[in-house]
């Protein structure tokens, strides 16, 4: 190569090659300083795309965690005024076994009526006011098999939505709860006056409410049972989305973060190939001055 002033070539390859090294060193620093080896499309753009919908998934099935734990809440409503309402049963066929009995004289029958029926109130009053967020549990709303979300507010069976998607049997399903006012379980005066546990204002009356007392506690039983299994089915789903979201964060982290030991290893050698590339620079911008020697000698 000739000894030149116009044009120092070696100064302007030494500045390309501290360029490229110092871009290279920006990188290292940015990620290490991140976490992440992915930081912008132009570092994997592939990698970015599917780390994006993992992050999405992720977030979602969380979502869908505390979904369903608002669900096993709702359902812990529910069961609880179903105990109290069981209290209220347990009462009421103690009175009417206290009533059908012939040593009691009709005015005492009629005393023992007067707290039958207000125990049959207190079971549509508790029914009527259970309710989880502004959704009514325990009157019936819940029990109609229907679902509709075409308004603003569903009506029917409630809907639980927990996975990803909207296939329903991956991503959610209904609960439904049976109406457990007094009327729906056939006992007090709110039944119809066909029904076995209508009154107890009579010996007859108060055997037949024995008999219907014992169908509406079975029938309340059954609504807390399928209230437990719902309950179970919710706790087994919220250990799935769990490790799902697990699994799917260890996924997204090898697609996005950074190999500390790997980039720390890439940093350093950037970091020597940017200073060497400092001093060559200065070396070959000192070069021209052997020309200028030359031409003053």
């Amino acid at each position: 190569m000739s000894l030149v002033i116009n044009h120092n070539m070696m100064a302007m390859n030494a500045a390309r090659n501290l360029s490229s090294s110092y871009s290279r060193l920006n990188n290292s620093v940015r990620r290490l300083s991140s976490g992440l080896r992915v930081g912008t499309a132009a570092d994997d753009a592939a990698g970015l795309a599917i780390r994006e919908l993992m992050r999405a998934d992720i977030k979602t099935l969380q979502q869908g965690v505390r979904n369903a734990n608002d669900a096993i809440s709702l359902i812990q409503t529910a069961d609880g005024s179903l105990g109290v309402i069981d209290e209220k049963l347990i009462r009421m066929k103690e009175l009417a076994e206290q009533a059908a009995t012939g040593t009691y004289t009709s005015d005492q029958r009629l005393m023992i009526e007067s707290e039958y029926q207000a125990m049959a109130s207190e079971i549509t009053r508790i029914a009527n006011s259970t309710d989880f967020n502004g959704v009514h549990l325990l009157n019936g709303n819940l029990s109609i098999d229907t679902h509709n979300d075409a308004g603003i507010t569903s009506t029917g069976k409630l809907k639980v939505h927990f996975g990803t998607g909207n296939e329903k049997s991956e991503d959610y399903y209904y609960i439904t709860i049976g109406d457990a006012t007094a009327s729906a379980l056939g006992v007090g005066n709110q039944a119809g006056t066909d029904a076995g546990g209508y009154t107890v204002s009579t010996q007859a009356r108060a055997q037949m409410a024995v008999d219907s007392i014992n169908k509406a506690i079975e029938s309340k039983d059954k609504i807390r049972a399928h209230l437990g299994a719902m309950q179970n089915r919710l706790e087994n789903t919220i250990s799935v989305l769990q490790i799902q979201a697990e699994n799917l964060q260890a996924a997204e982290s090898r697609i996005s973060d950074v190999d500390v030991a790997t980039e720390m290893t890439e940093f350093v050698r950037n970091q020597v190939l940017t200073q060497s590339a400092v001093a060559m620079l200065s070396q070959a911008n000192s070069l021209p001055q052997m020309a200028m020697q030359l031409i003053g000698g």
